[in-house]
């Protein structure tokens, strides 16, 4: 079959990279794409009824939607309409991503353990509300904001001073409501499941690594690097978070009538108390995705088929036992203003040791490959064992250069501390 892929990301070619495998892809169109795609057609990214007309006029027999705004805006409810088959949420149920109030709401009113909050449209109330609770406190922007409206403010000023900043603008629309939330202590892993309504199956669990550097120190960012598996994830507490967080989950889903056939990940702090929702996003991760697929030994094609069907359960999904290691490259001051256009060298001997390089922000002038984004690549590779796979993935790293790279050298830390 023909397949449409949305968006041009380390996770959109991490998806292409994948779905190739697949006896069953015939042509893959991706919109936009990046230049880092192999065999895979690269066409303009259009408005939603534009990409619909397209799928018809190329006979796509799935459309798999990378980035949370698309679905956010409703691309699933444009194509459904004109009888396409399409992975994801439609735009009632994209609000579990889009709007953090939507999302506590729900897993409050389904029982699933999270992190106690509240929400305010005013900065003098929430002030007022920082003033009696104190710090530390999580700041967060109701809606998205790129994986960059979350503040873990350790002091009451920091509090402040982001609260002041949301309703100030910084983050546009989605900072005019807030929540603030109590700080969670404990080890974060990101859970991503498949969902069709019926039935709801985890892929492999991982780790993200959101502070911009080593030791996890830094502001957040979209996220510079991740593994998996995540050994904070035990089998032990593999049965927890089915029993406490992805079957409530489904219930939920099944109690408000929500239309969703697609990706659920759950970001989990494992607390002493157990596992407790941080946040709800509506696709797949980015840089967990790279991570986790290069260990999907079973077909990806196959089984996003089977969600967007509903015959999720007729599917069995198999892992590499080995490790995988993603490191995320990225432009100098990431994650705040970065210059683009820098010539990136070095990778095809980076791919000549065995890893991957996804793009995520890179584009083509002049017949070389440039920077064009603040996460610029995503190195991603297997090993023995934790220790071998962040041996693996550094050695194809220290082979890619451009001016002002910039990476974490402890990615995966706490796995090869445990």
């Amino acid at each position: 079959m023909n397949i449409l892929l949305i968006g041009g990301g380390g996770r959109e070619h991490a998806l292409a990279w994948k779905m190739r495998q697949s006896p069953l892809a015939e042509k893959i169109y991706c919109a936009p794409g990046n230049p880092g795609m192999k065999g895979v057609e690269s066409i303009p990214l259009g408005t939603l009824e534009e990409m619909a007309d397209f799928a018809v006029k190329n006979n796509v027999g799935l459309t798999m939607v990378g980035p949370e705004a698309t679905l956010c805006e409703g691309i699933v409810d444009v194509f459904r309409a004109k009888g396409l088959r399409i992975v994801g949420p439609d735009k009632i149920a994209a609000q579990l991503e889009g709007s953090k109030s939507f999302a506590k709401d729900f897993m409050n009113r389904h029982g699933l353990p999270t992190a106690k909050a509240a929400v305010f449209d005013a900065e003098a109330s929430a002030l007022e509300y920082l003033k009696k609770n104190g710090a530390p406190i999580v700041v967060k922007a109701d809606g998205l904001a790129a994986g960059k409206g979350v503040i873990v403010a350790m002091k009451a000023e920091e509090a402040e001073e982001a609260i002041k900043s949301c309703f100030a603008g910084t983050f546009g629309q989605a900072g005019a409501r807030v929540l603030l939330e109590e700080c969670l202590i404990g080890e974060e892993a990101s859970i991503i499941a498949l969902c069709d309504g019926k039935t709801i199956k985890p892929l492999a669990s991982s780790q993200d690594h959101k502070r911009a550097l080593d030791g996890d120190l830094g502001p957040n960012t979209g996220g510079m690097g991740a593994y998996s598996p995540a050994p904070v994830v035990t089998d032990a507490m593999w049965k927890i978070i089915d029993e406490k967080v992805l079957q409530p989950f489904l219930k939920g889903v099944q109690k408000d009538g929500l239309n969703f056939r697609g990706i659920i990940y759950a970001g989990l702090m494992i607390t002493k108390d157990g596992p407790k929702v941080l946040e709800f996003n509506v696709r797949f991760g980015d840089p967990e995705t790279q991570a986790i697929l290069m260990r999907l030994d079973s077909d990806l094609v196959e089984a996003l088929c089977a969600v967007a069907d509903g015959r999720l359960a007729d599917v069995e999904l198999r892992w590499s036992p080995k490790p995988a290691v993603c490191v995320v490259m990225a432009s100098a001051g990431y994650p705040g203003s970065y210059e683009k256009g820098k010539v990136i060298s070095g990778l095809d001997e980076a791919e000549a040791t065995g890893a991957v390089v996804f793009h995520a922000g890179t584009k083509l002038k002049d017949g070389k490959i440039v920077t064009s984004g603040g996460r610029v690549l995503g190195v991603t590779a297997l090993g023995v064992d934790v220790a071998d796979a962040v041996k693996n993935a550094y050695k194809a790293v220290g082979k890619i250069t451009w001016e002002g790279v910039q990476y974490r050298k402890d990615i995966a830390h706490r796995a090869l501390n445990r």
